[in-house]
């Protein structure tokens, strides 16, 4: 397939570009800084400079791509950020131009809390984790409402704590719905799952929680 990543030089991005190109994809890989990408020079790789919040750095190379994988992130918590709602809007509005309609993109499982949660686990949610990333939080909200609101074939995937561990395959998805007693999962696993869902029409309009 021909795919178009956002946020290739991430922990969940670099996994999710190495797995790409080595399913035999071929690749649009977007990044402010496409030197720290780690698979440059590949065959099958096409590298754009560009910024999300700027679509004209990049929106010109959408057309002709199958799908596009978003695994955008922002590493500072102390101040609010659009990256994620306005970055992926873009990237909604840039599709829809292009003609192009599959969308995998990531959230936080850290969003919800959902009922059943025991409580030792809910109090250090609530109180701890929800107000250290309550900035990145608060967009991946408001992304996906956007998300939910575009006419594309979107899928919105909810990890738990992500790990450096390394890629097993197995791991449980919940489409729809909460996943119970959610834990940790791998990046690895976490782009496996991206990649081996893009044409599971069962994830579309569908927000999926994941989980070792």
């Amino acid at each position: 397939m021909k795919l178009l990543i956002f946020g290739p030089t991430g922990g969940s991005g670099a996994q999710l570009l190495t797995q790409a190109l080595e399913a035999g994809h071929d690749v649009t890989a977007v990044a402010r800084d496409p030197d720290r990408i780690p698979a440059a020079g590949h065959g099958r790789l096409t590298l754009i400079g560009g910024d999300v919040l700027e679509p004209r750095t990049w929106q010109a190379a959408v057309g002709g791509h199958e799908a596009v994988l978003s695994c955008l992130g922002s590493r500072d918590r102390k101040h609010p950020t659009t990256v994620y709602s306005q970055g992926t809007t873009n990237i909604v509005d840039a599709m829809s131009q292009a003609g192009v309609r599959r969308l995998v993109c990531l959230s936080s499982a850290g969003l919800e809390i959902p009922p059943g949660t025991p409580l030792p686990q809910r109090l250090v949610t609530r109180f701890l984790i929800q107000r250290l990333y309550r900035h990145g939080y608060t967009d991946m909200a408001a992304m996906e409402r956007a998300v939910a609101a575009s006419d594309v074939d979107w899928t919105i995937i909810r990890p738990p704590m992500l790990t450096d561990g390394p890629l097993t395959g197995r791991y449980r998805a919940a489409v729809g719905r909460h996943l119970a007693n959610p834990r940790r999962i791998s990046r690895a696993d976490l782009a496996h799952y991206m990649l081996s869902h893009i044409e599971d029409r069962g994830t579309w309009q569908k927000t999926v929680e994941v989980s070792s």
